[in-house]
């Protein structure tokens, strides 16, 4: 007998099931090829999402209800195959923020990690602990667990960004803690940039130690992450799944950003079509720049600037490039690595 097959349902061990039953029992044997399965299974679908309805509907969401009141004004991107659970895959949520000119999110805190990934608009904010940092397109923002935050957005445009979180693997181990802050923008402790100019330059305050699992630097900006693909792209070292594909890292230790949560930014050149791939950890990817089209378990899904897609788990992907590209991502592959659950598979063209 392999772990797909189930015992035969007989009249006797039908009486026994409803016997035990009644003592909050159940046999093993008849949900063992469920529970441990020979590939990951779950109903986490390929989807895509373009960006140009999403931003219609979050600018008609503004009309409707305030920053204030919503506490955070989201719409957020439920998996096809996970709807009513919050979820874009089994173990992360993602949705898309929205702060209009003049509005402030209120601060809180919450044992989540949380990133932001700015889609539209230049100089909001977001400030972290006492730190304000300014917020512009592609820039990665990370909000460590327990640290208060708040948004603003002070220039004359609306700011939209993406938002990801760990709350469905917070919710597993039923260890959710959230805080209201009793004003709506936290003090300032810190001047702007400070956060940077400790941690961000290859060096380290002399004792430093650190106190959290997160990266100290919580703005990677997109400008300067953008450069480094241009200079390394002239090495022409172009990996076969994934072109040129760089890990937001925590300086500290070299290790993820993020302690749950790995964060990615990747150039595929034009023309440029990956061998196949796939991996345990399901992952959401964001067009930074560039068009193309990506095929996912067999379904094609051509997109542009700003369009959001996801890659359940273990499912083959080959992305096929039109005009040079860049890929922002995120997944549990930071989880899943320090557990040593992860695996991947490659094909060669």
């Amino acid at each position: 007998m392999t772990n797909k097959d189930k015992p035969a349902l007989t009249t006797e061990r039908e009486r026994f099931y409803e016997k035990i039953d009644k003592e909050h029992l159940a046999p093993l044997w008849t949900v063992l090829s469920d529970l441990v399965t020979p590939e990951p299974s779950s109903a986490c679908v390929p989807h895509l999402w373009q960006y140009g309805p999403l931003k219609r509907y979050l600018l008609e969401s503004g009309g409707l209800i305030t920053a204030k009141e919503a506490e955070r004004r989201v719409l957020v991107l439920e998996n096809p195959g996970l709807r009513g659970t919050s979820k874009i895959t089994t173990s992360l949520y993602a949705g898309l923020q929205l702060v209009l000119p003049g509005e402030i999110a209120p601060a809180h805190r919450h044992t989540q990690s949380a990133l932001r990934f700015v889609m539209d608009g230049a100089n909001g904010h977001t400030t972290v602990d006492g730190e304000k940092t300014i917020m512009n397109f592609g820039d990665f923002v990370i909000t460590p667990p327990m640290a208060w935050h708040d948004h603003g957005n002070q220039s004359e445009e609306p700011m939209v960004w993406l938002d990801g979180l760990d709350i469905p693997m917070v919710s597993l181990y039923d260890a959710s803690f959230a805080e209201t802050f009793d004003q709506d923008a936290q003090p300032l402790s810190k001047g702007t940039g400070d956060s940077s100019a400790r941690f961000g330059a290859n060096m380290l305050p002399v004792d430093f130690n650190a106190t959290g699992l997160a990266s100290p630097i919580f703005n990677y900006p997109y400008a300067r992450s953008r450069e480094s693909l241009d200079v390394m792209r002239r090495q022409e070292e172009w990996d076969p799944c994934h072109g040129l594909k760089l890990r937001y890292i925590n300086p500290v230790d070299g290790g993820f950003a993020m302690p749950t949560i790995g964060t990615y930014l990747q150039l595929l050149p034009k023309g440029f079509s990956t061998a196949p791939y796939r991996s345990t950890d399901a992952t959401i990817f964001v067009v930074t720049e560039g068009r193309g089209l990506t095929i996912i378990d067999g379904q094609k899904f051509d997109w542009g600037p700003k369009d959001i897609f996801v890659v359940p788990s273990w499912k083959w992907v080959t992305h096929v490039v039109s005009d040079d590209a860049v890929l922002f991502s995120f997944s549990d592959r930071a989880a899943q690595q320090k557990l040593g659950y992860w695996r991947e598979d490659r094909q060669h063209n």
